[in-house]
């Protein structure tokens, strides 16, 4: 028999922040998180935003970290007393915190030592056995303990801890995405016939997605899959089939 194919790596991000579930602040990362996921390999199956409410955070780092490969945190390591993030998970898998000396290191580079007062002793505060991820902007380190990876909800900061991280992540197969233009032929028109052969290809996922256009409606078909051959085969099902439809309409 063929091997089978390998498990997809998976991940889950969790926003933490009043300020995103009010209507404050409005959320820039998961976006790019999303899409930097997807360009390494990594299957992206799940997004929650919880409030500064520890309990909600615990139970959210732990419902996550246990169901996929890893788990993206942004928001609440900062210096002031709403960033619970950190003890949050250190609560979820169950180890001490304290400040770390690398961390407090890292403030140093761009804190005078006068300066470095317990708010901003804060950011230093790191779960023990945790690896700290280089923070190029504002030196305060984001952190990695088993699957969790813990990062900044500033967008610039997060990217750079992003791009820090990324060396140590597991990656899967790349899936390509191809769009099949379905013109003005209406959803409900093909949906069956698009049903049937999506069964018929497991592997692929196929999604319509209708739009108002300035040249008037507009129907899109994306299929996406990570084997060549399989989305070569669905294409061709789908193309023949919205051929045939566009044939009965003239």
């Amino acid at each position: 028999m063929p091997d089978a194919s390998p498990a997809p790596v998976t991940a889950a991000i969790l926003v933490i922040g009043d300020e995103i579930l009010s209507g404050r602040t409005k959320d820039k990362n998961i976006g790019y998180i999303a899409e930097y996921l997807t360009n390494s390999g990594i299957d992206l199956r799940e997004v929650r935003v919880v409030p500064d409410v520890a309990e909600e955070i615990v139970a959210a780092v732990n419902a996550l970290r246990t169901r996929y490969t890893y788990l993206f945190t942004t928001g609440g390591i900062g210096p002031t007393h709403d960033d619970i993030t950190a003890d949050c998970v250190a609560q979820a898998v169950g180890v001490g915190i304290d400040v770390d000396p690398r961390a407090r290191a890292m403030l140093l580079e761009r804190i005078k030592p006068e300066d470095l007062n317990e708010a901003r002793l804060r950011m230093a505060r790191i779960p023990f056995g945790a690896e700290l991820i280089e923070n190029p902007i504002s030196k305060a380190p984001g952190f990695m303990i088993e699957n969790v990876i813990v990062m900044a909800g500033v967008p610039s900061i997060m990217q750079a801890m992003m791009d820090s991280v990324a060396p140590r992540l597991k990656t899967g197969a790349r899936v390509t995405a191809e769009t099949i233009e379905a013109g003005n032929l209406p959803e409900g028109g093909y949906a069956e016939g698009l049903a049937v052969i999506a069964k018929a290809h497991p592997g692929v996922s196929i999604g319509s997605y209708p739009s108002m256009t300035p040249a008037g409606f507009r129907n899109q078909i994306v299929v996406r899959g990570r084997e060549p051959e399989a989305l070569a085969a669905a294409r061709t099902e789908i193309e023949a089939l919205l051929a045939r439809l566009q044939a009965e309409r003239t």
